[in-house]
């Protein structure tokens, strides 16, 4: 058997791909659909759960790499001729499959790969290059659309998939023709064919068939994401003698050795302060913060649970605190309530002032297990007991 193709057979290059590509399929749809299944409440099940989905991703990578060589390989090489070049429809059929393999074989890889680049979560890719990818920002409206466009493209395969060993098995028990022997390694005898063909109209009917799936999950909503079950708390405006014009309140923990970042989006500070004492209390600080509304990539719906935040339970937290001003900075002393209970918080941070305005960010570190979030995570390499909040802000007196 040699290496090449020719115009009557596949060589053992072809094959190879194409039966690697076989055993890659089966091993990551069903890996997909375990993963996606299992619970995560605890770090035994955290650390399942991860581990499946970084095989299922890892391999879903190399399958890129794959299908992107038998691609290349394909068309430096002779097409052997079909065995019923007569059947006009029937070749118009089965080259229009093969399209939409091909095709699929990049597009269901590569939308994970973008939805795994732009989202907030665990479960890493195991190789060296990192986990991000070039113009791909941590966006969760990102992450919606090529999670559902994974889904979408992942269906394509399966039908494409079905269609084509259906198209085999007749080939093989119907016709009774050498078309799934080609494929297989060894010698076989095959008939006189013409020469290789390529046709053009298979190609423009897997681009539509391709255009339909997107539009199909459009319509049923798959880009979307699936949102939070427990809206967030909707917080009233707040007058104080410094008022708020813009500014970010982030967390970061670190979620089975890698850092899990994200964000509020709606929080209210009402600040009294007194530019003008040199050192001492010189004002005050109250923040209410809607947890609903933290951005938090694929684990939000987990960080909402009861187990967790326990947002149906506790839509808020609240920081209040005296302002002290010190030789060589700013703090902000008082009490953090979350979750029913409450503790002790200091808040260090630095104060530029100009006239009116002010720049102010601080660092505060709080461990989960004082506020009862996440105590099913009892070991630390699944889920970090420290959460470091971050505050950044300027605003107007």
């Amino acid at each position: 058997m040699t290496l090449a193709n020719t115009t009557q057979t596949y060589g053992g290059v072809t094959k190879t791909f194409h039966w690697l590509t076989v055993l890659l399929i089966f091993t990551l749809i069903p890996l997909g659909i375990i993963a996606n299944a299992l619970p995560y409440e605890t770090s035994e099940e955290l650390a399942q759960k991860a581990f499946l989905f970084s095989i299922h991703k890892t391999l879903g990578v190399f399958t890129f790499f794959v299908a992107l060589a038998r691609i290349l390989w394909a068309y430096s090489q002779p097409k052997p001729g079909l065995l019923h070049p007569d059947r006009k429809m029937e070749s118009i059929a089965a080259e229009t499959v093969h399209w939409l393999l091909y095709g699929s074989l990049l597009l269901v890889p590569l939308s994970g790969w973008v939805h795994h680049a732009a989202t907030t979560g665990f479960a890493p890719i195991w190789w060296p290059f990192g986990q991000n990818l070039p113009f791909v920002p941590k966006d969760e409206s990102i992450a919606n659309t090529f999670a559902g466009l994974h889904v979408v493209f992942e269906r394509v395969l399966v039908l494409s998939l079905f269609l084509h060993v259906a198209g085999a098995l007749k080939h093989h028990f119907v016709d009774k023709d050498v078309t799934l022997k080609r494929m297989w390694f060894g010698q076989v005898r095959v008939p006189e064919v013409a020469s290789e063909h390529r046709l053009a109209l298979p190609f423009g009917a897997a681009l539509s068939a391709w255009a339909a799936a997107i539009l199909i999950g459009g319509s049923l909503g798959v880009y979307q994401g699936k949102g939070s079950a427990v809206e967030a708390a909707q917080l009233e405006q707040v007058q104080s003698g410094w008022q708020v014009d813009d500014g970010t309140l982030g967390i970061e923990v670190v979620q089975l050795g890698s850092a899990v970042q994200g964000s509020f989006t709606d929080w209210t500070a009402a600040i009294d302060f007194d530019p003008d004492v040199a050192e001492g209390p010189s004002g005050t600080v109250d923040v209410t913060v809607s947890i609903g509304s933290l951005e938090l990539g694929s684990v939000k719906e987990q960080a909402m649970g009861a187990d967790y935040f326990n947002v149906a339970e506790f839509p808020t937290a609240n920081f209040v605190a005296d302002i002290i001003t010190l030789p060589d900075g700013y703090e902000a002393r008082g009490n953090l309530t979350m979750k029913g209970t409450t503790i002790p918080a200091t808040l260090p941070f630095t104060l530029q002032l100009d006239g009116p305005s002010a720049t102010m960010e601080g660092q505060l570190i709080i461990d989960r297990r004082d506020f009862a979030i996440g105590m099913g995570m009892t070991d630390e390499s699944s889920l970090g007991f420290d959460v470091v909040v971050n505050v950044k802000l300027n605003a107007t007196q």
